[in-house]
């Protein structure tokens, strides 16, 4: 089981959402799809046929709380878990 797989876990568990990496999260988000842009600390997660935009900030090196719950909560709306190989 790779990194990312390893953190989609995690992120889906919601056992530690005060554990997890800001880094790792914008990197999933990206590898399942996303497209980002940076406006100062806002990282702005957009995709293609998904309504919601995930607007993260980091707390120190890693992600909020409440921003992990809402990227878990796209995440099982859209059905996200399958990454794709780069």
């Amino acid at each position: 089981m790779g990194k990312q797989e390893k953190l989609l876990n995690q992120i889906l568990k919601g056992t530690s959402d005060a554990n997890i990496s800001f880094e790792g999260l914008c990197n999933l988000l990206q590898n399942i799809g996303f497209e980002m842009r940076i406006r100062g600390s806002h990282h702005i997660f957009t995709k293609d046929n998904i309504e919601e935009i995930l607007n993260l900030q980091p707390k120190g090196t890693k992600a909020k709380p409440y921003q992990v719950k809402q990227v878990r909560s796209i995440i099982l709306k859209y059905r996200l878990g399958e990454m794709t190989d780069e």
